[in-house]
């Protein structure tokens, strides 16, 4: 456990019973793991934010040649 969770612990364990401040704790810590879990799921990764950079240079020097093309063209 970290720090702030012995000291939640400690405060439910003043309140409450050891068993029913360790189950608090628990459920706490799981509650959270799986947001976090979801939450990952969304999150863009450093891959993925590559492969966007490199479709928008792409594209961009597709756009820009087609537009050099026709500025030379006239």
């Amino acid at each position: 456990m970290s720090t702030l969770e012995l000291k939640v612990y400690d405060i439910f364990k003043s309140r409450f019973s050891e068993q029913e401040a360790a189950i608090v704790i628990e459920y706490f810590d799981k509650k959270s793991d799986k947001k976090f879990q979801q939450r990952k799921e969304i999150m863009a990764t450093k891959s993925d934010i590559h492969e966007a950079k490199v479709d928008i240079i792409r594209w961009m020097f597709g756009v820009f040649s087609v537009l050099m093309l026709a500025i030379i063209g006239l």
